[in-house]
């Protein structure tokens, strides 16, 4: 084997190394991109159940806002029924009493 062709070899063979060191690398990253995007795949996820819960926690909030508006028109409705009926007795009181 010539001298040249040993320096061939050489290159060659170093070019291997660094072809196998760039694949370990890229094997490496891309095991390192999975992990981080199953990380967040799964951070997703929870997001997406926070959302649901929020939006069942806010539906909620609007049940027991309408009842509470509720109750109150309640109370304002028996009122305005107390005062119409003491309104209909006056009147009954003045018929009878002419």
């Amino acid at each position: 084997m010539t001298e040249a062709e040993r320096q061939k070899l050489k290159m060659f063979d170093a070019k291997v190394r660094n072809l196998l060191a760039s694949y370990v690398a890229l094997q490496r990253e891309n095991t390192d991109l999975y992990e981080e995007l199953e990380k967040k795949e799964d951070e997703v996820r929870s997001l997406q159940e926070q959302v649901q819960q929020y939006k069942k926690d806010y539906n909620n909030l609007k049940l027991a806002k309408m009842i509470e508006i509720s109750d109150t028109d309640i109370k304002d409705a028996k009122q305005r029924i107390t005062n119409l009926v003491r309104e209909v007795n006056n009147c009954i009181n003045l018929l009878n009493a002419q």
